[in-house]
């Protein structure tokens, strides 16, 4: 059951409540203890603010304008002053529940205890979330260091009631849609602007969020290989236990095990295992899943291991550390964010890429051992499949460019105060239109294949794989004459979006055990 209430405190957020919050909706509240640590950690920001010493971030200015002390009657101002200029992003807005994941992962650290905040703006942007009332982020405006500036501006812009925000439905002045849920702007004290703004918060819940799309899409991708060999005819043997095993990668055995089982009790496999099948063995595209679906398993397994120390750290400059201490640091930097989000990227491009070579394979009169040209109705009056594997390759090309890291770029910013940057934020970004590429190429393959299949009639195809076909069926008719073909790969995107598939493969899987 997903959770209807996350509690903000002393123990880390998991993967599956940022997912919960982003998308489905859940509640936040803060715990008793974070309100004390956020009531310390203020006592410590109140009693520096009065210090004839300057500290940065509460008496301070930012970035390359540090060196110039405040004076306490302008430091409201100030704080008004770095969130209204930090706003300055451009573009798009982007999707909302990357901005509620941010908005969550922001409130995470400021429950910490480490940021100085005030409990009343802690609450304030709980209660933004739990109001449903989220900031209008532009898309271009972070580099991935000093935090994801521009965007987290925007959420505090909005705490502020400036800005516009999405609420009902429609995109409105903040100041309305604050006071319509009766929640009171936020006048910002010392120290909170730098708090608000400074985290890796945008980049961690876009990686977040693509790590649940991708768990799910990897589990998918064995069930269209498996698709794909029974109706090419291929053999079920070198994905057997004893040879997966010669090669002792994790992700692999998962893979092969899956592809293994929703391939058992297939007539289609069984038709052709005796001496009379010639085929030595099948082509790489086929034979290989388990390897290139493995090792995008095992990159997955390591990029949520990094995500999970994310959601354990508090991330801001300076901190407030527990003997009242204000220190700068560093750990707003995006790389070990920004690495794994450009890691990611490259097995989503290549699994995409043996998916395609897969359809085409089916596509193809001299390779689909007896299927029709491009499993065509009528081949030369129809067309069949063959431009739905144009819009595979267009894709896949794609996720090939979007596999360029973007990690290794770095423009220096705020004159040379801040000289080397991540561009984690870009990294996210590219990676969230990556998942929306591999979704499309699987619906694709999962598409032809399942055509395919009913070519083989009377041959059954197995139970699990029959039974994605016959899901399938319900959205989309079998083989007959053309017709409008982008509807029918929409409606299978919108399958798999569902989860529809995963739940019907699981099932069948738990019934052959």
């Amino acid at each position: 059951m997903p959770e209807t209430v996350v509690h903000l405190g002393a123990d880390p957020l998991r993967a599956e409540q940022v997912v919960a919050v982003a998308r489905g909706r859940a509640a936040v509240e803060l715990t008793e203890s974070a309100r004390k640590s956020l009531t310390t950690a203020r006592q410590h920001i109140d009693a520096l603010a009065e210090a004839t010493q300057p500290t940065y971030g509460v008496s301070t200015g930012f970035g390359a304008l540090a060196v110039r002390h405040i004076p306490v009657d302008s430091r409201v101002a100030l704080q008004r002053s770095l969130i209204r200029s930090h706003a300055a992003g451009a573009g798009q807005p982007v999707e909302t529940e990357v901005v509620r994941a941010l908005m969550l992962l922001r409130l995470r650290t400021l429950a910490s205890g480490y940021t100085g905040v005030r409990p009343v703006t802690a609450d304030t942007l709980a209660r933004l979330l739990n109001a449903d009332i989220t900031p209008v982020v532009p898309e271009y405006g972070s580099l991935g260091c000093s935090g994801d500036l521009a965007p987290l501006a925007a959420v505090a812009l909005a705490l502020m009631g400036e800005g516009e925000v999405v609420h009902e439905g429609r995109v409105v002045p903040a100041a309305q849609a604050l006071a319509s849920a009766g929640i009171e702007p936020v006048v910002l004290a010392e120290k909170e602007g730098l708090a608000l703004t400074n985290g890796t918060d945008g980049m961690l819940g876009m990686l977040l969020l693509a790590c649940a799309d991708l768990r799910r899409l990897f589990d998918l991708a064995d069930i269209t290989a498996a698709m794909s060999v029974e109706a090419l005819l291929g053999t079920d043997r070198p994905f057997a236990a004893d040879l997966q095993a010669l090669r002792p990668h994790p992700g692999q055995a998962v893979s092969a095990s899956r592809i293994f089982a929703a391939l058992a009790g297939s007539g289609i496999v069984a038709s052709h295992r005796g001496p009379e099948c010639t085929r030595v063995q099948d082509a790489y595209s086929l034979r290989c899943a388990p390897q290139v679906h493995g090792a995008a398993r095992d990159t997955l397994t390591h990029v949520e291991l990094v995500a999970d120390r994310e959601l354990a750290s508090a991330v801001d400059n300076p901190v407030v550390l527990p003997d009242g201490r204000v220190e700068s640091n560093g750990n707003f930097h995006g790389a070990p964010v920004a690495y794994v989000l450009d890691f990611l990227a490259i097995p989503v491009a290549d699994l995409a890429s043996i998916a395609e070579r897969r359809t085409d394979r089916m596509l193809d009169v001299a390779r689909s051992h007896g299927l029709p040209a491009f499993l065509a109705h009528d081949p030369g009056v129809d067309s069949g499949h063959m431009i739905a594997q144009y819009t595979q390759a267009a894709v896949v090309s794609e996720l090939k460019r979007l596999a360029v890291p973007s990690s290794v770029d770095s423009i220096p910013s705020s004159a040379m105060q801040e000289d080397h940057v991540s561009m984690g934020w870009s990294a996210a970004r590219k990676l969230r239109k990556a998942v929306e590429g591999l979704t499309t190429v699987l619906a694709i393959e999962l598409l032809t294949a399942a055509r395919a299949l009913d070519f083989r009639a009377p041959l059954e195809p197995a139970p699990v794989t029959a039974a994605v076909r016959d899901l399938l069926r319900t959205r989309v008719p079998g083989p007959g004459p053309d017709r409008h073909l982008a509807p029918e790969i929409a409606a299978t995107e919108e399958l798999i979006a569902s989860g529809a598939v995963t739940e019907v493969v699981n099932a069948k899987l738990e019934e052959s055990r």
